[in-house]
C-alpha cells in the first residue's frame, strides 16, 4: 500500500482508505461482525485512513472504529469524522461554536479519542463557507486540543475554492471519479499550489462502478440508492453521482472493454482515481471483509495507460457531462 502525504499536516496515509458511511447506515442492512471483519481487512492490508461521520447511523459508525482500534492496538490510523449534518434545520446559522464543540465531544466520546485526528464540515449549506465564525470556532477547538485539524466535505466545486480561502483547512473531501471529474479543472491545481489534501468520496458511484447491477436490482428501503433516487433525503448527487441510473449503466458498458486481465471494473476506478497526483485518499466503502480486501488490492495495479484515460474522458463527455459537471 502506498502512502501519500496529508497535506500540510505532514501525516502519512494510505492511498486508499475505508470509508465507513455503509457499516454505519443508509446502504441495507450490514451485520456488526460483517463491519467488523471489514475494518480489520483493511487495516491488515494497509489502509491507515478511515472517514466516518456522526450521522453514520448516529454514532454506530464511530462506535465501531473506537473497538476494532482499541481491540487491535498499537499504532492508530488517522481517523477522520464529520459534524454539521445533526443539525435541525440544518441551516448556516446553526453552526455555532456551541454547537460545533457538543458534536466534537460527542465523536471524543464515540471513537475513544482525547483529539480527533481531523474534523470536517459535514457538507454544510453554501452560505456556512462565508461566515467567518464558523472556522474561528474550529480553529478555537484546535487550540483546545479537542481536534488536531479541521477540513470540510462539499458538494460543490465553488464551496471548496471558497473554503481554500481560510488558512485553517487543511483538506477538501469531494466526490470524484470517472462519472464526476469536474475537480481536475480548478480545484485539484488550487489544492496543489496551498498543500491541501483532497480526500476523493464516493469513488464507486454509489456502486455503479462495480460493473454489477442491472436495470433490475433490487435495494433495500433503507439503502439510500433506493431512498433517495431523486434528493429526498439528501444532496441527489451523493446517489449514483447524480447520473441518471439508467444512463450510468449505460456509460458503465462501454467502460467494461477498458477493463482488463483479471482486474474488477472497481479496482479500475479506483486506480483511475489514484492517477491524479492531487488527489492524496480514495475511501471506497465496504460491507465486508472481500469488499475490504479487493479495495485495498486496487492501490497494486499498474497505472492505466494515456489511451485508457483518454477513452474514459470521451465517454465521460459523451454520455455522463451534460447530466453532471455543471451541477455540482
Amino acid at each position: 500500500m502506498r502512502a501519500r502525504t496529508f497535506g500540510r499536516t505532514g501525516r502519512q496515509v494510505s492511498e486508499i482508505g475505508f470509508g465507513a458511511w455503509a457499516i454505519g447506515a443508509s446502504w441495507g442492512h450490514v451485520d456488526e461482525s460483517d463491519a467488523i471483519a471489514a475494518l480489520n481487512t483493511a487495516l491488515d492490508a494497509g489502509v491507515t485512513f478511515i472517514d466516518t461521520a456522526d450521522v453514520y447511523g448516529d454514532g454506530r459508525s464511530e462506535k465501531l472504529i473506537a473497538r476494532v482500534l482499541r481491540e487491535r492496538g498499537g499504532p492508530r490510523p488517522f481517523v477522520a469524522t464529520k459534524a454539521g449534518r445533526r443539525l435541525q434545520p440544518h441551516v448556516a446559522a446553526g453552526y455555532t461554536a456551541d454547537a460545533l464543540a457538543g458534536f466534537v465531544d460527542r465523536s471524543r466520546d464515540y471513537l475513544e479519542m482525547e483529539t480527533l485526528d481531523l474534523l470536517q464540515l459535514h457538507c454544510p449549506p453554501t452560505d456556512a463557507y462565508y461566515h467567518l465564525e464558523v472556522f474561528a470556532a474550529l480553529d478555537d477547538l484546535v487550540a483546545a486540543g479537542k481536534i488536531a485539524n479541521y477540513g470540510v466535505s462539499v458538494e460543490r466545486i465553488e464551496e471548496g475554492l471558497k473554503a481554500l480561502e481560510y488558512p485553517g483547512v487543511v483538506s477538501i473531501q469531494i466526490i470524484f471519479n470517472i462519472f464526476r471529474q469536474r475537480p481536475i479543472e480548478r480545484l485539484f491545481q488550487r489544492a496543489l499550489e496551498s498543500e491541501t489534501a483532497i480526500i476523493a468520496r464516493v469513488p464507486l458511484a454509489s456502486g455503479l462502478l462495480t460493473g454489477k447491477m442491472k436495470a433490475d436490482t433490487h435495494f433495500d428501503a433503507s439503502d439510500h440508492r433506493q431512498f433517495n433516487r431523486h434528493g429526498e433525503a439528501f444532496d441527489v448527487g451523493e446517489t449514483f453521482s447524480g447520473v441518471p441510473y439508467e444512463a450510468g449503466l449505460a456509460a458503465v458498458e462501454r467502460i467494461r472493454p477498458l477493463v482488463g486481465g483479471n482486474v474488477t471494473m472497481a479496482q479500475f476506478a479506483l486506480k483511475w482515481i489514484l492517477t491524479f497526483d492531487a488527489v492524496t485518499v480514495a475511501i471506497p466503502g465496504a460491507k465486508n471483509e472481500q469488499q475490504a480486501r479487493a479495495n485495498a488490492d486496487a492501490a497494486t495495479l499498474p497505472p492505466l495507460d494515456a489511451e485508457t484515460m483518454a477513452a474514459l474522458k470521451t465517454i465521460y463527455d459523451e454520455d455522463i457531462r451534460p447530466f453532471v459537471h455543471q451541477r455540482w
